[in-house]
C-alpha cells in the first residue's frame, strides 16, 4: 500500500490551463495544503515547492497523466519522483452542476492511497513521439475515408454527363479518373463545372491525405525501428492488425 511507503501524497486534478494540487497525510488523509497553478514550467515548480515544504517521503497521483497532466508528468519523471497514474473517473454530479478542483485533487490522492495496485504514467521521449505520430496518422486516414465517402455521394448525385465518367468503378480508379479531370467553365454548364471541379478537389485531398498518412507511417517504423524493433514482429505477415491500429 501506497500509505506505507510515503509519508504524505499530492494529488493533482489537471486540466488544460491550471492544475489544482491537494497535499494529502498518508497516514490519516488529512488536507495539509492546496493550491492551484498555472500549466506551465513555472506551475510545475511552484507544486514541487508546495510539496518540499512538507517534508518526508513523498509521491504524486496524477489525473490526466497522458493528456492534459502530461507535462507536469513528464517534469515529476525528470526529477525522479513517484508518480502514480489514476484514470479520471466519472464524477458525481454536484449542487448546481458546479465542480470543485480542490475536492478531486484530494480525491486523486486519497484513492492513490486506497489502492493495492499502482500505476505509473507511461513516458518516455520515443513513446510520446510514437504517440503524437499515431494520433496524426489515425486523423489522416479518418479524413481521407470522410472525403473518399463525399466522392461516393457526390457521383451519386452529379448530372448524367458527370456519372457516365465515373461508371462501373471502384474507388481507387474513381479517384484517378478525378484527378485527370479538366473542368472546362461555360455558364450554360455551371451545374456540370461545379461538379467536375469538386470531385478533382476532392481526389487531390485525399490524395494529400494518404500522402501525409504513409508520413507517418514512416516516421512511426523509424522510431520503432531504433527504439523497440521487437515490435515490428507483431506487424509480421501472418499476425492479425497492424501496430498503429
Amino acid at each position: 500500500m501506497l500509505a506505507d511507503l510515503v509519508d504524505v501524497v499530492i494529488g493533482v486534478d489537471t486540466h488544460k490551463h491550471t492544475h489544482t494540487a491537494a497535499v494529502v497525510l498518508a497516514s490519516t488523509g488529512a488536507v495539509l495544503a492546496e493550491t492551484t497553478v498555472a500549466a506551465d514550467p513555472d506551475g510545475y515548480r511552484e507544486l514541487v515547492e508546495l510539496a518540499d515544504a512538507h517534508g518526508g517521503l513523498r509521491a504524486w497521483a496524477l489525473e490526466g497523466s497522458a493528456s492534459y497532466g502530461a507535462g507536469l508528468a513528464n517534469e515529476l519523471g525528470a526529477r525522479g519522483e513517484l508518480v502514480v497514474e489514476l484514470d479520471r473517473p466519472a464524477r458525481p454530479p454536484r449542487r448546481g452542476g458546479a465542480k470543485s478542483d480542490p475536492i478531486d485533487a484530494v480525491r486523486a490522492a486519497r484513492d492513490a492511497l486506497a489502492r493495492a495496485r499502482l500505476a505509473a504514467p507511461r513516458g518516455g521521449a520515443e513513446r510520446n513521439a510514437l504517440q503524437i505520430l499515431l494520433a496524426a496518422r489515425r486523423a489522416a486516414v479518418a479524413a481521407s475515408t470522410e472525403a473518399q465517402n463525399q466522392l461516393h455521394a457526390l457521383v451519386v448525385t452529379a448530372p448524367d454527363r458527370v456519372r457516365a465518367r465515373f461508371r462501373g468503378q471502384g474507388t481507387r480508379t474513381m479517384l484517378a479518373t478525378a484527378l485527370r479531370l479538366r473542368p472546362a467553365h461555360t455558364a450554360s454548364q455551371v451545374e456540370v463545372f461545379t461538379a467536375l471541379s469538386t470531385l478533382k478537389a476532392i481526389a487531390g485531398r485525399v490524395r494529400a491525405l494518404e500522402q501525409e498518412a504513409a508520413q507517418h507511417e514512416r516516421a512511426i517504423r523509424a522510431v520503432v525501428t531504433s527504439w523497440r524493433p521487437d515490435l515490428l514482429e507483431l506487424n509480421r505477415p501472418g499476425v492479425s492488425g497492424e501496430l498503429w491500429d
